[in-house]
């Protein structure tokens, strides 16, 4: 039962960060300013960041919801707040600001924090490990659109 609980906790949290991500970014996507960029050829068409994001934050609950209770700690809520900052505040640099070369810095930690949950907790987590994978590999694809942005515009 506790593990359905703490599921529930970081699905709650997880996508009120996405939530909270999507207020942040004002019309983003749909912005001028954005329609106008030049944009990396591999860019994914819209859709498919929902289904990413979302394929993302169910892994990546089940993920904390697991090594929460491996391992609860003042430090792996820590690491999880960071996370979440990060990740809510790319998109109001990036979409809201136009900031896109400290957008590229914030989503570049963001990559950091994730790399090292994947890498820190790996003993620990063992298979499930594979659960944060689809998070890291993403943000390394999303690091990559934000750098052509800021190179070519």
């Amino acid at each position: 039962m506790k593990k359905v609980l703490w599921l529930l906790v970081f699905l709650v949290l997880n996508f009120g960060a996405l939530g909270i991500g999507v207020l942040l970014m004002n019309n983003g996507p749909q912005d001028a300013w954005y329609a106008a960029l030049n944009k990396a050829p591999w860019t994914p068409p819209g859709w498919f960041f929902g289904v990413a994001w979302t394929t993302i934050m169910i892994c990546f609950s089940i993920y904390m919801a697991y090594l929460i209770q491996a391992k609860s700690s003042t430090n792996i809520w820590l690491l999880f707040f960071v996370q979440f900052v990060l990740n809510t505040s790319w998109n109001y640099v990036f979409f809201n600001q136009h900031l896109v070369l400290l957008g590229l810095l914030v989503i570049g930690l963001l990559m950091v924090l994730v790399g090292y949950f994947m890498l820190n907790f790996s003993k620990l987590m063992k298979q499930k490990t594979w659960l944060i994978l689809p998070y890291f590999i993403w943000l390394i694809v999303a690091s990559s659109l934000n750098a052509y942005v800021f190179l070519y515009n």
